[in-house]
């Protein structure tokens, strides 16, 4: 992305891996990356803290994340993402399933986390809203990855590392039939495929042309729950996720914008 999106790109990868750090970072730490020369490095990061997506600590010398990239994130989260028009029939179905829910739409070719929902003290998990997670290994990914166009679909795929979280994580070739799967029932599963004793089921959110928004899951531990008891969830989830694209087709989604921009060419 770098080279081809010049100094912009250039300065969203160096935001990129300061905030992959998970906390505040040294200049060094990022020199010793090899990405970029040192004043190159430097003057990237003067930009950023000047635009306030970076702070700047002169005391110890450490980057992080600036307060704009707060407010950005909640423009972001009421407008471009799904999170507040679907959190009513995730509340619901985390209510009767009693099961931990989650609502994720596609980045690129990761999977974003944009909402959870726990109706009780949960198992720990990876996923937590903002974090993003791969789509070849995840219910909410494979079940998106399912319904994108051909075109759209080998593009993402090929971004997947396929790398082995577990004995179960599939790789391309499992996948494949595994998403011919998902297309014909309409749900896909997790079956410990990201995180050891991690399940779910999952359905996609489409709009009523059948793009992919998003997706929905259950998620529960085999201990508590396990694949038997989610099979009783798998017909909710596509319920929902049902409700929810219907209610997205009525608010001001990005599909419009597409849809007026086609308009006027």
């Amino acid at each position: 992305m770098a080279a081809r999106d010049g100094t912009v790109g250039k300065a969203l990868d160096v935001l990129d891996r300061v905030a992959a750090y998970g906390r505040p970072v040294r200049f060094s730490e990022l020199l010793a990356e090899g990405r970029y020369p040192k004043a190159t490095l430097y003057r990237l990061l003067q930009v950023l803290t000047s635009q306030g997506l970076l702070s700047h600590d002169p005391d110890t010398g450490q980057y992080g994340l600036g307060m704009r990239l707060v407010r950005l994130a909640h423009a972001a989260w009421a407008t471009a993402s799904l999170a507040p028009v679907a959190r009513p029939h995730v509340d619901a179905l985390a209510a009767r399933t009693g099961q931990v829910v989650h609502l994720a739409q596609l980045d690129g070719g990761q999977v974003l986390y944009v909402d959870k929902v726990s109706p009780r003290a949960g198992v720990e998990m990876f996923s937590a809203s903002g974090r993003i997670g791969p789509a070849y290994c995840t219910g909410v990914g494979k079940a998106m990855l399912a319904f994108l166009p051909p075109r759209e679909a080998e593009a993402v795929l090929a971004q997947q590392s396929f790398h082995a979280f577990t004995p179960a994580t599939l790789d391309a070739a499992a996948l494949g039939a595994d998403l011919e799967r998902i297309r014909a029932e309409g749900v896909a599963w997790d079956r410990e495929e990201h995180e050891p004793g991690i399940v779910c089921v999952a359905a996609p959110i489409l709009s009523r042309g059948g793009r992919v928004l998003g997706a929905v899951s259950v998620t529960s531990a085999l201990g508590r729950d396990g694949l038997d008891g989610l099979a009783g969830h798998g017909e909710d989830v596509r319920r929902t996720a049902r409700a929810i694209g219907e209610d997205a087709q009525a608010w001001r989604f990005p599909e419009r914008a597409e849809m007026r921009i086609a308009e006027r060419g």
